[in-house]
């Protein structure tokens, strides 16, 4: 492949996927315009309060449909497509797998989480309305991930990114009907979220009516060895959106203790935009993935090379010119959501946009570093990043930093963290790089 052909090929996968994700990040982003709007700062803080659960039900759809996904696409390289309907096959009955465990959560135990998240009595009945309904419609949202992952590796990024984009525009359209004509509160946000990858799913029938699906369900049972192959690639995806809601968690602790629900408010405004920004970067991460794992399935070093400085250059240009649009917009983009006016509110909003967002190219580096390596094969180094950036420092360092300086430590938390996984991910690059197919080796056939 030469370099005008892998050139062409990253935009044409990466513009895609960037356009989907931040199509499909607008779901929470809707729901905290709307609700700001109509519910004011209590049902922002509800909002805020429940973005954990819906990260774990989103993450474990990355996990399995970016694990197997990436297996398929290696398959597919290779010439198999039995194996890929295998793995197909396999990643469909992990979806329903933990389908049933979301379901069980929100029928018998939306109380009890609601009371884990931290609502108080001013905000309780809605932060319960929030979770159990997100929860009823996991296998929705497990399903529209597994199949978005499988119809772009299956060579229509195209058709992937038109589902996620109609899925998130029917969202903020439902979104307005149902909680300002129809005045469903938060019951009607979360309604319109849940619809949101049925529509999606509708979208990408097309490609099975085309009969253009290279996959299919096949007559065979579970497979340990392949469920705990796509576990292992798809588990830093799975990290990612799991430590999001995580630090989501403890950040809103520790704000509480030292601003009350104000602090919370002001946060899901941050963690919100938060989201959309890191979808960028997912979206440069899953285009290269299918074209990485392809080469890497054909012994095609030299295209795998090139694809990764695309992908890191982009990265690095695309965190300039959003720090600079929320450090010059922080203003008026904290006043979008601060629907009472709240001086106090609109205060801590800009403060935090401004420190958080400081962290804009170390998260490109590393969400792109972390999908390189599960790209090819090698979980390893991925889940050392994964966990380094959701658990192992994140937390420690919001305690750390707002112990020192209050308010202003817990929005440098972030970026203080993401600087010093780039630093250990370019360190286990550079010294796993002998084993990464950058240099002609053929990659081993993993059983």
């Amino acid at each position: 492949m030469g370099k005008n052909d892998c050139l062409k090929e990253f935009l044409k996968y990466t513009s895609m996927n960037v356009l989907g994700m931040i199509g499909l990040s607008c779901y929470i982003l809707a729901d905290t315009f709307f609700i700001a709007a109509g519910l004011g700062s209590g049902g922002l803080t509800a909002l805020n309060l429940a973005i954990p659960v819906y990260s774990l039900i989103h993450g474990s759809g990355l996990m399995i449909g970016m694990g197997a996904a990436t297996r398929y696409a290696i398959q597919k390289g290779r010439k198999n497509p039995k194996e890929g309907n295998r793995v197909f096959t396999n990643a469909v009955y992990a979806a329903a797998f933990f389908a049933g465990i979301f379901i069980a959560a929100g029928l018998f135990a939306a109380d009890a989480l609601t009371a884990l998240l931290g609502a108080d009595e001013t905000v309780f009945s809605m932060t319960r309305t929030y979770l159990k309904v997100i929860l009823l419609f996991s296998p929705a949202f497990l399903a529209n991930n597994l199949l978005l992952c499988f119809v772009r590796n299956d060579g229509a990024p195209q058709l992937s990114m038109a589902a996620m984009i109609s899925g998130s525009l029917s969202n903020i359209l439902l979104d307005y009907l149902f909680i300002f004509p129809c005045n469903m509160g938060i019951f009607g946000a979360v309604f319109a979220t849940g619809l949101a990858p049925i529509i999606s799913m509708l979208i990408l029938s097309v490609h099975f009516i085309r009969k253009k699906n290279g996959f299919r369900l096949a007559g065979c049972g579970l497979s340990g060895r392949l469920l705990a192959g796509f576990f292992s690639i798809g588990a830093p995806s799975l990290i990612t959106e799991v430590s999001s809601g995580i630090v989501i968690f403890v950040f809103n602790g520790i704000l509480l203790s030292l601003l009350g629900n104000t602090g919370v408010a002001a946060y899901g405004i941050v963690a919100n935009l938060s989201l959309v920004v890191v979808a960028v970067y997912t979206g440069v991460a899953q285009g290269i993935q299918p074209i990485i794992s392809r080469n890497y399935g054909m012994n095609k070093p030299g295209a795998i090379a090139k694809i990764l400085r695309y992908a890191l250059c982009s990265a690095a240009l695309l965190s300039a010119v959003i720090f600079i649009l929320v450090f010059r917009y922080a203003h008026p983009i904290a006043a979008l959501f601060n629907s009472e006016k709240d001086p106090l509110l609109q205060t801590i909003a800009v403060q935090g946009l401004k420190l958080y967002f400081t962290a804009c190219p170390f998260v490109g580096f590393n969400v792109i570093l972390s999908a390189y390596f599960t790209s090819t094969d090698f979980a390893p180094p991925a889940h050392a990043i994964s966990l380094l950036r959701g658990f192992f420092l994140i937390i420690p360092m919001a305690y750390l930093l707002s112990g020192i300086w209050g308010t202003a430590g817990v929005w440098c938390a972030f970026p203080a963290t993401e600087l010093i996984v780039a630093i250990a991910g370019a360190a286990l690059f550079l010294l796993c790089r002998k084993r990464l197919p950058l240099r002609g080796e053929a990659p081993p056939e993993r059983r």
